[in-house]
C-alpha cells in the first residue's frame, strides 16, 4: 500500500515538473483568457467618398494593427508574469492617458497667463483639483501598478513625473514628493525605456491601444 502511495506521489511531482518546463505560447485565446476583453475597440473612421475605377466609393480608415512574433514562455510562471504586466497596464494605462490630457491642458493654460503671479495661483488651484480627482484612484493601485504608472507618465508626457512637478510646482515639491516615493522603493525620476527594459510593456501597450489585447 505504501509503495502505491509513493508511486502516485512520484507521478504527481513528475507531471508538475513537466508542466513547469513546458513551452507555452502567447496567442489570441490565451491573451483573452488571461487578461479579459480588450479595453479599447478597434476603430474604423469614415473619410469620405473617393474615385476608384471611374466610380465614387466610400473610404474608411482603420486603426493600426500590430503583428508580433508569438512570445514563447519557458514556464507557466514566466507566462503568468507577462500576463500580470498586461493586466496591470490595462488598469494603469487609462490613468496615464488622463494625466497626459490634464498636463497638456494645464500647460496650454499656463502659457496663456501673462504673469508669474497668475501662473502660481493657477497651479495652486490645479494641484488641489488633481489631488481630489486622482488621490482616490491612486489609493486603489498596488505597489507594482504605482511604479508602472510613474513610467507610463514619462511615456505619455515625454517628461518624468519629477520633471513635471519641478517645472510647474517648483524644486522643493519635486524633491519632497520624490523623497516620499523613495520611502516605498519608487522614484519619480524613473524613465520609460521602450527599446530595452520596457519592451514587453511597449508591446502590450500597442496591442491594448489597437484593441487587440
Amino acid at each position: 500500500m505504501k509503495t502505491n502511495v509513493r508511486y502516485i506521489l512520484f507521478l504527481c511531482f513528475f507531471a508538475l515538473s513537466l508542466a513547469g518546463k513546458a513551452q507555452l505560447e502567447s496567442n489570441f485565446e490565451n491573451d483573452r483568457y488571461m487578461t479579459g476583453d480588450p479595453i479599447f475597440s478597434h476603430a474604423m473612421y469614415y473619410t469620405g467618398m473617393v474615385e476608384y475605377d471611374g466610380e465614387e466609393i466610400p473610404s474608411y480608415m482603420f486603426s493600426d494593427v500590430y503583428v508580433f512574433n508569438k512570445l514563447k514562455f519557458k514556464s507557466v510562471r514566466e507566462a503568468k508574469k507577462y500576463y500580470k504586466i498586461a493586466n496591470n497596464i490595462k488598469k494603469v494605462y487609462p490613468i496615464a492617458c488622463e494625466i497626459q490630457r490634464v498636463v497638456n491642458k494645464a500647460i496650454a493654460h499656463m502659457d496663456s497667463l501673462p504673469t508669474k503671479k497668475e501662473k502660481d495661483a493657477y497651479m495652486k488651484v490645479a494641484e488641489k483639483e488633481l489631488m481630489a480627482a486622482y488621490k482616490p484612484k491612486m489609493k486603489k493601485l498596488t505597489f507594482s501598478q504605482g511604479k508602472l504608472l510613474i513610467k507610463l507618465v514619462d511615456r505619455q508626457c515625454n517628461q518624468t513625473s519629477y520633471q513635471l512637478i519641478k517645472t510647474y510646482m517648483g524644486s522643493f515639491k519635486a524633491g519632497f514628493y520624490n523623497a516620499f516615493a523613495s520611502l516605498f522603493g519608487a522614484s519619480l525620476k524613473k524613465e520609460y525605456d521602450a527599446e530595452c527594459d520596457d519592451r514587453l510593456t511597449e508591446r502590450a501597450i500597442l496591442l491594448i491601444e489597437s484593441g487587440q489585447l
